[in-house]
């Protein structure tokens, strides 16, 4: 494909993205209709995409769109602008090129942005942002503008973090430690080779951020403790703690199928992980440490799944409040006397972190509050929220 033609797929893309179509599985599903699109058109369609969605207000607002009417082609028209070239030079209608600018987009002169647009910040979750965030609102909302870091986390059952950098470099993969946690490893070379490595197929290393990775070291574990990742999802965090020396796992997810992975995940960790259905988590209660990822908006996370930043509203944001406040009592019946809850949110939000614990403080008088902890962008990972509460 030419470079105009991957500019056309991309428009085609954001349109449905836009449109409220999920941003990965709208990509899958483009790669597996357009076979001819070799691998390295598929990864500069995917860039295309993402940072265009990381960027999305002031992208279409270059490209002469008003906010709330964005399209794909107004998006891609800025996303060029911004990079200081000229979208003609694309938007020829030659081949698979996107067709040819009209006059009022050649003769378009943006206009200077508001603050919101320019940090890419949707209007209405501003005054919340604000109010969270303080005096590093503007300086978070315009990191989550870039593109993630990539980490690695060591598992020291099977590797050091020498060995695990030795092993990445002898495939060409260049990493380096990260100061957010001790078995943290930013990759800084050949990211893209990471799965088809010796060192993660062997479980030396897994894919995981380092503000995850920074809140797990958080939690004080001992080998013969009981622990529930009771949001596990893929098993990112169980993993985790088992490379930690964790022994008595236990995983369970309400969508059984976020954990179809985790078991040959974890045989190549050499980690041991049950996993529990919903029945099976009330047979096998009480624990000593319930481990909550709980559902949330993901604003810490905007980096990697900018879509979720322009998908959120208003309502579903009540509604996730709403599932972490059921999910936190509900837990609490699953922990002995002396144990404690780990909540964990990867928000950047007041009313999905402190105004969650705070609230389920009041209603569960035998609960404390024993550690918390919020990292964002400006640390150097993803934005997340954990408070350690004791029965």
């Amino acid at each position: 494909m030419t470079p105009a033609a991957r500019v056309a797929a991309a428009i085609e893309l954001l349109d449905q993205v836009i449109g409220g179509a999920p941003a990965e599985k709208t990509l899958t599903r483009w790669a597996r209709a357009n076979r001819y699109a070799g691998s390295k058109d598929r990864v500069a369609i995917r860039d295309h995409v993402f940072d265009a969605l990381r960027c999305l207000k002031s992208f279409a607002a270059q490209g002469g769109a008003k906010s709330g009417a964005e399209t794909g082609r107004a998006v891609m028209i800025g996303a060029l602008r911004a990079q200081s070239i000229d979208p003609a030079s694309f938007f020829t209608g030659e081949g698979y090129a996107p067709a040819a600018l009209s006059e009022p987009e050649q003769e378009f002169v943006p206009d200077t942005p508001d603050e919101l647009t320019e940090l890419d910040c949707p209007s209405w979750l501003a005054p919340q942002l604000r109010a969270s965030l303080g005096a590093d609102f503007a300086p978070v909302m315009s990191a989550l503008r870039q593109r993630a870091p990539v980490f690695l986390r060591v598992n020291r059952v099977r590797s050091d973090v020498p060995g695990a950098m030795a092993a990445l470099e002898s495939e060409g993969i260049v990493a380096r430690p990260h100061s957010l946690s001790p078995n943290a490893l930013e990759v800084i070379e050949n990211a893209r080779r990471i799965r088809a490595s010796r060192a993660y197929l062997d479980g030396l290393v897994e894919l995981q951020d380092a503000g995850s990775q920074a809140i797990i070291d958080q939690i004080e574990i001992t080998g013969d403790m009981r622990i529930l990742d009771y949001c596990s999802g893929g098993g990112g965090k169980s993993l985790a703690l088992a490379g930690r020396g964790a022994k008595n796992l236990f995983a369970h997810d309400i969508n059984p199928a976020r954990l179809r992975d985790l078991p040959k995940r974890a045989e190549r960790a050499q980690a041991l992980v049950q996993i529990l259905s919903n029945e099976e988590v009330q047979n096998a209660a009480p624990f000593d440490l319930v481990l909550a990822d709980v559902p949330c908006s993901g604003s810490g996370t905007w980096r990697r799944a900018p879509d979720e930043k322009w998908r959120l509203s208003a309502e579903k944001l009540d509604e996730l409040c709403a599932v972490q406040a059921g999910i936190l009592d509900e837990i609490s019946a699953r922990v002995r006397p002396g144990g404690s809850i780990a909540y964990v949110t990867c928000s950047l939000l007041e009313c999905e972190n402190e105004a969650q614990t705070d609230a389920f403080l009041r209603r569960h008088g035998e609960w404390e509050l024993t550690v918390k902890t919020r990292l964002n962008p400006l640390d150097g990972g993803d934005g997340f929220y954990l408070a350690l509460l004791r029965r």
